[in-house]
């Protein structure tokens, strides 16, 4: 593979040109939200511009819609690595889709039944199930994390058993970086019948998501953590999409994806996603010309997106581990790349998240202060009530920035 394109991946982007001052802007906030390139903004424009219209007409801009959405279904399916677009779900994000897919498998829960959820997760994959397991009078229990943040299989086996319904895991930390084993957590909860939710959103930028991979049940994600739109992406196995009681108006079609799909769809922010996707599988044929068709170059994307990140995260974690006073949480050592995100998560000695945070936007470094909704593994850290300093690096990020988070650091000592 050729050397990662970092320039010209980030002349795509305009936003990269920002500058704080006289300093040029370093976006390491992207765990909280990716930046998009130039044909994201002009797909939601244009769609808005060109061809703006509810879906199911006869007349023009009604058919050309439901053309956009149908290819968009495609596109994430070749994202996901699913093999049928009808079982793609577009929402207003992940965290509403969760909440209706919760409200709909509540549906079928008794008391007795149990739920098992981590203290690695987002609370958008923790709330859900535990308010769906209350109003069905189920139990719920979480599943404990190591040090490192890595899940505990041998906590979530001995939690396993013949009255786990659900079980639901993130594929990586959006906190701390660390990427869990959940092709294994699938194996473990489908051999007590259980059913397996993963939430991608923080993995989805960073590496390939293919379902069939991953064995799971159900897996959602946003596209704005991969250049795109605020729009979110549920997708399911059909035959429980199509025999789950779900919340819909009387007139909505009982077809796949539309009992899922409420209300009208957010149709210029699915335009955007599918240019996001059509970015990334450009990005893979520029990496691999003979990645011809959308779902290969996507997987050659991703190839040398892994790459790129790995070496950044190596370098980052050689940079913090050489600032006094810091701590970082999560995986630190640098043979380990594979196994985290580069989004890291530290706290000093002398400066709390929120100072380290301003600190660092004086610099022109954006970064984030808190839990970032993380709770129960904020918790778990022994890390509340401040938090954790978030630096997260994406595909677009260089190595001068890696440096200049760096020496910003060292300021401090």
């Amino acid at each position: 593979m050729p050397p990662f394109p970092v320039e010209r991946v980030r002349a795509q982007f305009p936003s990269l040109a920002r500058r704080v001052g006289e300093l040029p802007a370093a976006f390491l906030d992207g765990p909280g939200g990716s930046q998009v390139p130039q044909r994201v903004i002009d797909a939601v424009a244009g769609y808005l511009r060109d061809r703006n219209a509810n879906s199911g007409g006869v007349f023009v801009t009604s058919v050309e819609t439901d053309a956009m959405l149908d290819e968009a279904h495609a596109a994430a399916a070749d994202l996901l690595g699913a093999d049928d677009p009808g079982e793609i779900a577009f929402g207003a994000n992940m965290t509403t889709l969760t909440m209706a897919l919760a409200r709909a498998l509540g549906r079928t829960w008794s008391p007795g039944d149990e739920v098992l959820v981590t203290r690695a997760d987002h609370d958008a994959n923790v709330a859900p199930w535990l308010l769906a397991a209350r109003d069905a009078g189920a139990s719920a229990a979480f599943v404990e994390i190591r040090r490192d943040g890595t899940l505990d299989l041998d906590d979530l086996a001995r939690k396993l058993s013949r009255r786990t319904r659900l079980v639901a895991a993130g594929c990586a930390s959006n906190a701390i970086g660390t990427i869990q084993p959940v092709a294994r957590v699938a194996e473990l909860a489908h051999a007590v019948d259980a059913l397996v939710l993963l939430d991608a959103v923080h993995l989805a930028p960073h590496a390939r998501v293919d379902v069939a991979a991953l064995g799971c049940d159900f897996l959602a994600c946003s596209a704005y953590k991969f250049f795109g739109p605020h729009v979110g992406l549920l997708w399911g196995r059909r035959e429980l999409l199509e025999t789950l009681p779900a919340y819909k108006v009387r007139p909505a079609s009982e077809a796949l994806p539309v009992r899922w799909e409420t209300g009208t769809l957010d149709h210029e922010g699915i335009a955007g996603t599918l240019a996001a996707i059509e970015y990334l599988a450009d990005l893979g044929r520029a990496l691999e010309p003979a990645a011809a068709g959308r779902r290969e170059a996507i997987e050659a994307a991703f190839r040398g997106i892994e790459a790129h990140e790995q070496e950044l995260s190596r370098r980052a974690l050689d940079r913090l581990a050489a600032v006094p006073g810091l701590a970082l949480h999560g995986i630190a050592d640098p043979a380990r790349v594979a196994e985290r995100t580069p989004t890291f998560a530290f706290t000093h000695a002398r400066r709390t998240p929120s100072e380290l945070a301003r600190f660092l936007a004086g610099r022109g470094i954006f970064t984030w202060s808190g839990n970032f909704y993380a709770l129960a593994l904020t918790e778990a850290l022994g890390l509340e009530p401040q938090g954790v300093l978030r630096a997260g690096f994406l595909h677009y990020n260089t190595m001068d920035e890696v440096e200049r988070l760096g020496d910003a650091l060292l300021e401090l000592a």
